[in-house]
């Protein structure tokens, strides 16, 4: 499988690494590390060397109770450091947004290569032309709610079905708005309006999700289930945690897999690719 660039296109034959660069002050795991444009570069450019084959440029939290902030605050987060990762390597960025218009900046005057929308289209009414009109692919999330109500209360009869049902909405919507599936990712959205049981049960089926003919994007790094799980309560000591999940995930056909430490995912690929394949 592969995702068509505007100019080049990634392999996904196996699974690819995406690397986090939030720059917020409020992220759940390395908020405000990365607010210096210095040291976002620095982390940038020190995940690319590790073998990330996505930076993914975020300048809003989106973690359970997350605030909004402006767009022109959004803006001036993402759009300086994305020009210059772009200028000085060699790489792919996806910006993580669900706003068009910092989407369309991100891209056209940043260089950014992907749009990582957290609503699969849905919070904003230009976000589907934005992508049309750039040609560029765009990753479509699931997510029951909003940031800051997603983990009030989230429920679901039958996770798995209930999720490939919203693709199958949001695969048609995109189609319908000229997007060729060619440029589409799904991402089940861990964490994002489920429960502890509803991560376990996607990640244990990640195949069925296979039956859309898409790359699955996997993001599950540090998060609050591993914790769970292992009596992990600070998300910095979550790495192992994290390793596990992604090879496990890996294993069930996820195609990319976002992580906050490239360094050590690739290292616990290299190996997974030697014993498995």
């Amino acid at each position: 499988m592969k995702l068509y660039l505007n100019n080049n296109f990634l392999e996904l034959e196996e699974p690819a690494v995406m690397g986090i660069l939030n720059l917020t002050p409020d992220s759940f795991s390395d908020g405000g590390r990365f607010t210096r444009h210095d040291s976002a570069i620095s982390h940038a450019e020190a995940m690319i060397k590790a073998g990330a084959a996505i930076i993914d440029v975020g300048g809003e939290s989106t973690r359970p109770g997350a605030k909004k902030i402006s767009l022109s605050e959004e803006i001036d987060r993402v759009l300086p450091v994305i020009e210059k990762i772009k200028r000085e390597f060699d790489t792919i960025i996806s910006i993580d947004t669900y706003k068009d218009h910092v989407a369309e900046l991100a891209v056209t005057e940043g260089g950014a290569d992907i749009i990582n929308d957290i609503s699969a289209l849905s919070y904003s009414e230009g976000m589907a032309e934005v992508v049309l009109n750039l040609n560029v692919p765009v990753i479509l999330m699931h997510i029951k709610g909003t940031p800051s109500d997603m983990q009030s209360d989230p429920f679901y009869h039958d996770v798995v079905g209930e999720i490939i049902q919203y693709f199958n909405e949001r695969i048609g919507f995109a189609n319908s708005k000229g997007i060729k599936k060619e440029k589409m990712i799904i991402d089940p959205g861990i964490g994002f309006g489920k429960r502890f049981e509803d991560n376990i049960t996607i990640i244990k089926n990640l195949k069925k999700f296979e039956s859309l003919g898409l790359p699955v994007m996997v993001g599950l790094s540090k998060k609050t289930f591993l914790g769970t799980i292992s009596g992990i309560q600070d998300p910095f000591e979550r790495e192992i945690e994290t390793i596990a999940a992604d090879l496990i995930s890996a294993i069930n056909g996820a195609s990319i897999l976002r992580v906050h430490n490239v360094e050590n995912c690739i290292r616990s690929l290299k190996v997974f690719k030697a014993l498995y394949y």
